[in-house]
């Protein structure tokens, strides 16, 4: 009898585990599907999409002028065709990338980057309308268009919108009446079902995400005005967070930050003096060190004695480098300032200049102040005769020299010296009286007019 029933209960468990065998093997699971770790093959949509060049749509042969986002680019257009202004800037149909330009939305970098890489490495670009005219979007100063490019001469068009719907790195925009909506939204689907970039769940590390607003540093400098503190565009007295380059250390507890990349719209880099005051740990002035690229967080304050802004409060949580709150060095090389070239001129006699600042709803052009766009900024200015120097006789700046140039144009530019040393010599006013230098410095700002900072003797070069 106990043989007859261990029988039937190895009979019993064998039939079990057979039939398990079989329901995992069908694919067959509690919440029913495909189930197991079986995926569907990945679908190429934009190699599945051909440009129909005998179609009423609109189609042109461009290169691209300026790269501004993920799905905004403008196209030379040297014949006038579309835009009498001879720039055709493009909005890109059926999709909506997360920003980059001004407030840094997660996956918005890494949008914009992908459009540059795939248009830079193109061996042909074409825009195509949607139908047989060329529209505007709802800014009137925009096209809605289809980019298309080869990856070579020999190679099949590929559809940049759709591409980067496939990759993950857009939202859908108005698909349903559109040319090619149905495979948009088919690759868009495909992201969201595998998970890819902006569906995957996965924080974007390269955007701060804690409780300050990220924001390029042209966006800050653009919405910096002493007129409008009170204005909810201001962010003034805002916890901001924001990338660039450590350009110079002043000697006064201050730094100057700005920005890694050239402005593509304007040629500019825009700049950010950020004051870490006096209680700093060893750490943090290891992060702050000049040639850094780091991330500030701190709050933008209104710095009375200079009548400019600041960036302050700034903290270093030595447990936890990677908080959001803390300052962060993002990589480990040494980056050189811009130096920029600059119009002394347009700095001296407040020219304002028109700064267009794209969003996926509007194009806002501010006439902004020369000054003001590329104060904090590294420059170097050549060939400055010295017809003047002044030299600071009392107080903490004692010894400081201020000398009066001119430029190679007549212009008058005044460079403002920290106490200079030539080794262990200060260096005193009658060694520049009369001489031709160059400069490399910071734009900053003093009794109502913009000069060149200068911080130390090396950035001093005298021309023979």
């Amino acid at each position: 009898m106990k043989n007859k029933t261990r029988f039937l209960l190895i009979l019993t468990i064998s039939v079990v585990m057979i039939l398990s065998c079989a329901l995992v093997a069908c694919g067959e699971n509690p919440g029913g599907g495909n189930g197991g770790n079986e995926e569907t093959p990945f679908v190429d949509y934009v190699s599945q999409l051909k440009l129909d060049m005998n179609s009423e749509t609109n189609k042109m042969v461009v290169t691209v002028k300026t790269y501004v986002d993920g799905d905004t680019t403008h196209f030379n257009d040297p014949n006038n065709e579309i835009s009498d202004t001879g720039t055709i800037k493009a909005r890109y149909i059926a999709i909506n990338t997360p920003e980059s330009t001004g407030r840094i939305e997660e996956y918005g970098k890494k949008a914009s980057r992908f459009t540059r890489e795939k248009l830079e490495s193109a061996s042909s670009i074409m825009i195509e309308s949607n139908d047989e005219n060329w529209n505007a979007d709802s800014t009137g100063s925009r096209y809605l268009l289809w980019i298309w490019y080869k990856t070579s001469e020999d190679a099949e068009w590929r559809n940049l919108n759709v591409e980067i719907l496939q990759n993950g790195l857009a939202l859908a925009s108005n698909t349903g009446g559109n040319r090619y909506g149905e495979i948009a939204n088919n690759a868009l689907q495909q992201a969201r079902e595998k998970k890819i970039n902006m569906y995957s769940g996965i924080k974007d590390t390269e955007v701060y995400s804690g409780d300050a607003i990220a924001v390029t540093l042209k966006e800050l400098r653009t919405n910096l005005n002493i007129y409008e503190r009170e204005d909810e565009n201001s962010y003034y007295n805002k916890k901001v967070s924001f990338d660039g380059v450590i350009v110079k250390d002043n000697g006064n507890r201050s730094i100057y930050v700005e920005s890694l990349e050239v402005d593509e719209l304007t040629g500019l880099h825009y700049g950010m003096t950020c004051f870490y005051g006096f209680d700093q740990n060893a750490w943090a002035l290891e992060v702050l060190s000049v040639g850094n690229y780091v991330r500030i967080v701190g709050s933008v304050q209104y710095y009375e004695t200079g009548n400019t802004y600041q960036i302050a409060d700034m903290t270093y949580v030595v447990r936890n480098p990677d908080d959001p709150s803390s300052i962060k060095q993002l990589d480990n090389e040494k980056h050189e300032p811009a130096y920029q070239t600059i119009d002394v001129k347009k700095l001296n006699d407040g020219t304002t200049v028109p700064i267009e600042i794209e969003t996926d709803d509007e194009v806002v052009v501010k006439n902004v102040k020369y000054g003001e766009l590329v104060m904090d900024t590294s420059v170097k200015l050549e060939g400055l005769t010295v017809t003047k120097v002044y030299t600071t006789a009392t107080g903490d700046s004692k010894g400081a020299l201020t000398l009066t140039c001119r430029t190679k144009d007549g212009v008058t530019i005044t460079v403002r010296t920290n106490v200079l040393r030539n080794g262990t010599t200060i260096v005193t006013a009658d060694e520049f009286e009369g001489k031709t230098i160059d400069v490399e410095g910071v734009i900053n700002y003093y009794n109502g007019k913009y000069q060149i900072g200068v911080f130390s003797y090396s950035s001093i070069t005298f021309v023979k």
